[in-house]
């Protein structure tokens, strides 16, 4: 382009072209018109009405003209032809073909194209490469211009005559514009080739009677999306068949189908795989050869590598595979649309119902089909619960055989389900909750006598130990009359006690004595032999009332209860009667339980535990001597027991203390002061600890000083003089006498 000449460079001969504008941005000369032509425009400057405020370099009318390969640079003129050629062969005698011819007007070069067809069989695309073509014979030296093409002229380029039938929009107008006026466009003629391989195409089948499909739009379409249907396959006509929960995998990607059995054990082992992914062909009859999804059949593979081989297609084959492939392209797979709620699947032989769907599958066919009523449908389970092998909840349950009598009854079940039978699982929950729980194993001990009609079984007496870990129970005989010539041995190991009235023989799971039928004044039946219960230890009383609501019979509110409904009509006379003489405010066991029974003569109504339960609730305590059981004696107590089992960890205790109490304020809690101590393996009897805490300092709220416990452990610090080891539960119990009980306590609950 033409550039202003430039001024000597001195003050008053210059003028700043930037002076009062505000984008500074290159202007842009060029534009793209109809998608790929381009063409020079002019874009004068619009800050002003009349253009630019400088006067311009030549005057109006006299500017230079530009030349014509940058006034014209990038347009073309378009036309639309077609040419005829003569066949020589075949049942058609000529053949049209359409072509597109593009005229560059910056330089005059001509180029023709044809656009491709698909199984043409010809070479189509670049005709004429863009070039000047010259004109015919007998005009030499003149080449083809735009007087030359318009709409109806037939130029003849390298001996073949083409047919101009159409043009774009920005040919017309330019040609207008030049004064040369442009028709109409016309119809070309019609192919008759075309309409002959339109009227004898023949089917599309492949050599293997399938169509190829581009299955990568699928893929890329619907890659990792699921349809997830659920449904049954009821097999009960079979011999212990019974109603199989399935879930139905329809992957859209491929077409493919997945069948999961839910099984009813459920967990990550509770699935198995029925038919893999595969897809389900709607009618089967036999299993299908293999390679008969293959998309070509291979002959043989010819050549020496892998790129420079080829290979021989059986594109040939027989009638019969002919027809037996066309019938399984009539029967096809099951699709998309073959699978709603209600709808019967035959996958392989097995009759599968769809009964659900998950959301997605829903939102899927709501949006594609255009479905709402997605009720789910009923299971066979659900209207006809009692049939062959299945229980009232709709679950399979299993036949067992009668129990044999060898063993137990679990290790007998194993058997039944297992070649090789386990060993049969005990519940976690009971383990962690009652197997070395603070070095006690959780063991209620009861004293029993025999009721036989023996009478050399009259003085014998047992101890009836129960295990809370598994419910096993164990029988030992304690004392006996050697006279009689028994002797002191293990009376029946430890092992699951039945309960009576149960037939041995039976399939179903027997119950077992537990923790509710032993108390005090009840009669046992184990292994045939009847034990009447007419104490327990200390041990077993104190957990059953901590665990008042597992035992009814040692919960004093419950029993209370019972007795205030019982006495609610008599009470007058009861307290009137059994009240002392003397004015004494205490009562002896003996003489509330014989005033008890008077009124609540059953056992039923008020058994002997429940009578021990009140006596121990409300018991009278007898202030005892401090001086008998001083701290000094109770230290020398503690530091003989942690001699003797060489006790050396009061640093590690000293660091769990100060660990555990986060406010650093010297005081824990006595139960968490309880939960180091034996956490930390103290050799100390859980009496000896509580009387050890009675004696050390204490806080307003009722914390104790673990300094002080620290002082009261260390042996090296001012040791006290040595004692000898006593029964702490016998001579420094800090627990009440249990002979009597306060009158006026029960009295006043009454």
């Amino acid at each position: 382009m033409y550039k202003k000449p430039k001024l000597p460079c001195l003050p008053g001969f210059n003028f700043n072209d930037d002076i009062g504008k505000t984008h500074f941005h290159r202007a842009q000369h060029f534009d793209r018109i109809h998608g790929d032509v381009y063409y020079l425009a002019d874009k004068p400057d619009r800050s002003s009405a009349s253009g630019s405020r400088y006067p311009a370099l030549y005057a109006w009318g006299e500017e230079l003209p530009r030349v014509a390969w940058l006034e014209l640079d990038g347009q073309r003129l378009q036309f639309k032809a077609y040419f005829e050629e003569t066949l020589w062969e075949g049942r058609a005698s000529r053949r049209v073909r359409y072509v597109t011819l593009g005229f560059f007007l910056e330089d005059g070069t001509l180029k023709i194209s044809e656009p491709s067809v698909d199984n043409s069989g010809l070479e189509q695309g670049v005709l004429v490469r863009r070039q000047r073509v010259p004109l015919a014979d007998p005009v030499h030296y003149r080449y083809h211009d735009i007087l030359d093409l318009n709409i109806g002229e037939q130029p003849e380029i390298y001996g073949r005559r083409y047919t101009i039938y159409d043009c774009d929009p920005f040919t017309r107008r330019f040609l207008n514009r030049m004064g040369i006026p442009v028709p109409d466009p016309f119809e070309p003629p019609k192919s008759p080739t075309d309409d002959l391989s339109r009227r004898s195409e023949p089917p599309a089948v492949s050599a293997n009677c399938a169509k190829k499909h581009d299955k990568l739009g699928d893929f890329l379409k619907y890659d990792g999306k699921i349809l997830r249907f659920y449904g049954y396959w009821d097999d009960r006509d079979s011999l212990y068949g019974y109603v199989h929960d399935l879930e139905i995998l329809f992957y859209l990607a491929d077409g493919t189908m997945e069948i999961v059995e839910n099984l009813p054990g459920g967990g990550k082992r509770g699935r198995s795989l029925l038919v893999k992914r595969v897809k389900v062909p709607r009618f089967f009859r036999e299993m299908p050869p293999i390679g008969h999804h293959e998309e070509l059949t291979l002959l043989n593979v010819l050549g020496e590598s892998s790129r420079r081989s080829y290979y021989v297609a059986d594109k040939s084959r027989s009638a019969d595979a002919d027809s037996s492939c066309q019938g399984g392209a009539l029967e096809g797979y099951y699709e998309e649309c073959d699978l709603q709620l209600g709808a019967q699947l035959n996958a392989y032989g097995r009759l599968v119902v769809l009964t659900d769907m998950d959301d997605f599958t829903r939102q899927h066919y709501r949006v594609k089909y255009g479905l709402e009523d997605f009720t789910p449908k009923p299971r066979p389970d659900d209207d006809d619960a009692a049939r062959k092998g299945c229980g009232a909840g709709g679950e399979r349950e299993w036949y067992i055989p009668p129990y044999n009598g060898y063993g137990t009854y679990e290790d007998s079940l194993g058997n039944c389900f297992k070649a090789v039978p386990k060993r049969p699982k005990y519940s976690t929950d009971k383990y962690y909750r009652y197997e070395n729980q603070s070095n006690d194993n959780r063991i209620l001990r009861f004293g029993a006598k025999m009721i036989s009609d023996v009478a050399a079984n009259d003085d014998r007496c047992f101890v009836i130990s129960l295990y809370l870990f598994d419910g096993t129970i164990a029988i030992s005989e304690v004392s006996c009359k050697k006279t009689a010539g028994h002797t002191l041995s293990l009376f029946q190991k430890r092992m699951l006690m039945r309960l009576p009235g149960q037939d041995l023989f039976s399939s179903e799971k027997p119950r077992y004595y537990g923790a509710e039928h032993l108390y005090l004044g009840a009669v046992v039946e184990l292994n045939s032999f009847k034990f009447f219960i007419e104490s327990a230890d200390e041990y077993t009383f104190n957990y059953m009332e901590r665990h008042s609501s597992q035992f009814p019979k040692a919960n004093a509110t419950l029993i209370m209860n019972k007795i205030r409904d019982k006495l609610r009509p008599v009470y007058r006379e009861f307290v009137t009667e059994h009240a002392p003489k003397s004015g004494s405010i205490v009562i002896k066991i003996g003489e509330l339980k014989a005033a008890l029974r008077k009124y609540l003569a059953s056992p039923d109504l008020l058994t002997d535990h429940e009578i021990v339960t009140v006596a121990r609730h409300y018991a009278y305590c007898e202030p005892r001597q401090e001086a008998a059981c001083g701290r000094d004696y109770v230290r020398a107590l503690v530091h003989a027991e942690l001699l003797r089992d060489n006790w050396s960890g009061l640093e590690r205790l000293a660091e769990d203390l100060r660990h555990f109490d986060r406010g650093q304020s010297g005081y824990l809690g006595r139960e968490r002061l309880y939960q180091i101590v034996r956490a930390n393996r103290l050799p100390l009897e859980k009496e000896l600890i509580y009387l050890m805490f009675d004696r050390l300092e204490r806080n307003c709220a009722g914390e104790i000083d673990y300094d002080d416990l620290l002082t009261f452990l260390d042996v090296k610090l001012d040791p006290p003089t040595p004692v000898v080891p006593v029964n702490v539960k016998v001579t420094c119990t800090t627990d009440c006498a249990r002979s009597s009980i306060s009158l006026t306590l029960v009295g006043n609950y009454i």
